[in-house]
Formats: structure tokens, sequence, C-alpha cells
């Protein structure tokens, strides 16, 4: 009895025993909280946006960021989503560091615009990029840069007393993000250039409801 409560005990120490190299990982993993809506209020965050429902059309090969056509598009159910998220920080008062940044993707531009203001959304083609990563055929040297380029952008500080507002596309599971919903965010602090981030709370649109 004696020498099995022994092997029970050593079982399950060796489940807390961290496997060198995976301290970083698990210094980001937070427990699921509620929307810290307080602390938004205080700025020194990103948020991470996939942008609405896009059900309509499809991504050609010609695709013309330009031209939507050749694009998929946000259904009505995606403005929808993005008028309510925009009603969310207006109402709480949560500050934003202007221009919103957003993919040139006629469905990432249109989700910052409804939600933001036209006016104060800035298109950056560098997260084009990360639609392709759901591209199979990618190897992990062409990833690897595109991967660099959002770690910067996810490391930087936000202006004091402000957050910044990403509005981008999902990620493949097992990279950088991972999955993100339909108009649901990632909530991150930055540390800094090259001090990497904390993944604070994953949030699913309906929490924008609430």
């Amino acid at each position: 009895m004696f020498e099995k409560l022994i092997k029970i005990t050593i079982a399950v120490l060796m489940v807390f025993m961290v496997i060198p190299g995976t301290q970083a990982a698990l210094a980001q993993i937070t427990p699921d909280i509620a929307l810290p809506i307080n602390d938004l209020k205080t700025g020194g965050y990103i948020i991470y946006f996939r942008h609405g429902e896009a059900t309509v059309g499809q991504d050609t090969d010609n695709l013309v960021f330009e031209d939507c056509s050749t694009q998929r598009n946000l259904s009505d159910q995606g403005r929808t989503q993005a008028q309510i998220v925009g009603n969310f920080f207006k109402k709480n008062s949560i500050p934003v560091a202007y221009p919103v940044i957003a993919s040139p993707y006629c469905r990432t531009r249109e989700s910052a615009e409804i939600a933001f203001g036209k006016q104060n959304v800035q298109l950056n083609p560098m997260l084009a990029d990360i639609v392709k990563l759901s591209n199979e055929s990618l190897s992990e040297d062409q990833e690897q840069p595109i991967l660099t380029n959002v770690n910067k952008l996810l490391e930087t500080v936000p202006a004091l007393g402000k957050n910044t507002i990403i509005v981008d596309h999902s990620f493949p599971a097992g990279l950088s993000l991972g999955p993100i919903p339909y108009m649901g965010a990632v909530i991150i602090k930055p540390k800094g250039n090259n001090k990497g981030y904390d993944v604070i709370k994953r949030v699913s649109f309906e929490e924008f409801t609430m």
C-alpha cells in the first residue's frame, strides 16, 4: 500500500515538472477570465480582431485588393458584428490609438471602418501575408518572415493610455495566435521590441454583446 502511494506521488509531481525550453510558452498561459473592461480603459493593450463573418464571394487567383468583386466579402451578419463591436468600445469608453490598423482585404478593411470609422483606419499591406499561412504548400522558410513581422507588431507597446486595434485574419492552428472566430479577438499585453508579449484573453464575438 505504501509503495503504491509513493508511485502515485511521483506521478503527480512529474505532471507539474516544467520541461526545459517550455517556460516562455507556459508564462503566456493565463486563466480564463471575464472580459477585462476596466483594464482596457487604462490602455496598454493590443486587441487583435478577426474580421466579421465573410460568406459572400470568394478570393480569386487574380485578387486585387481595390476590387472587392475578386474577394470574399462581409455578409450582412458580418457588418452587424462590426457595428456591435464599435458600439461596445464607445459604450465602455475604451481608449483607442488611432489609426486602427487593418489588412487591405475588403473584409478586414470594411470591418475596421464600420467599427471604428472610415477616417480612422490605416491599411497595412504586411497584414495580408497572414492569409498565406493557410497555404499548406508554404514552407517553414516562407512562413518564418511572416511570423517574425507579426511578432514585431504584437510586441509594440501602444501610446500611453491607449489600446492598439488590429483588424486582420485568423491563423492556422499551431501558428501565432491560432484560430479566431469571426469578429472575435485576442487581447495581448506587449512587452516591447524583442521582449515578447502575453496573451491575456481570447474573446468571442458574443462577449462584446454583453
